[in-house]
């Protein structure tokens, strides 16, 4: 007689994905305390907010823009950003936050999606509270010109 395994096996770069959220949620928490009280841990230092805004940027592998579909001859210059990527890393497997930039380039969703060798881009489902700290790590970053 077989037995029906119902536990769901997270898959390594789903694993990827939890362990960046977590790391962001961590840096996120520890700037929110230093622009609250002036200085905050992380990473066993302790920083000012604008010192964990450093360590935030200096976080992902890049960041990159793009813009909406235009009309053939239009010229590139011209259009705004429309939407960012947020590589956190790469490789077997890959993680990375994407999402839509408003009118003043600034991150108006925010989203995490991993990826493993051979697998498409899958988005990891986050909570409401999870999608405002993900937003709020996104918005430390310049997307303008």
């Amino acid at each position: 007689m077989s037995t029906i395994n119902t536990t769901k096996e997270i898959n390594h770069s789903e694993q990827q994905a939890i362990a960046q959220l977590n790391s962001i949620k961590e840096m996120i928490k520890a700037l929110r305390k230093a622009e609250k009280i002036g200085k905050a841990k992380y990473d066993g230092d302790t920083y000012d907010a604008d010192g964990i805004r450093e360590r935030i940027q200096e976080d992902p592998l890049c960041v990159e823009v793009r813009s909406d579909w235009h009309t053939p001859g239009d010229k590139d210059g011209e259009q705004e950003n429309s939407e960012y990527n947020i590589l956190l890393c790469t490789g077997g497997p890959a993680c990375r936050i994407i999402g839509k930039l408003d009118g003043y380039c600034q991150p108006e969703t925010a989203r995490i999606e991993h990826q493993d060798w051979g697998t498409p881009w899958t988005v990891y489902p986050i909570s409401g509270e999870d999608e405002d700290i993900v937003l709020e790590y996104a918005s430390q970053f310049y997307f303008g010109e």
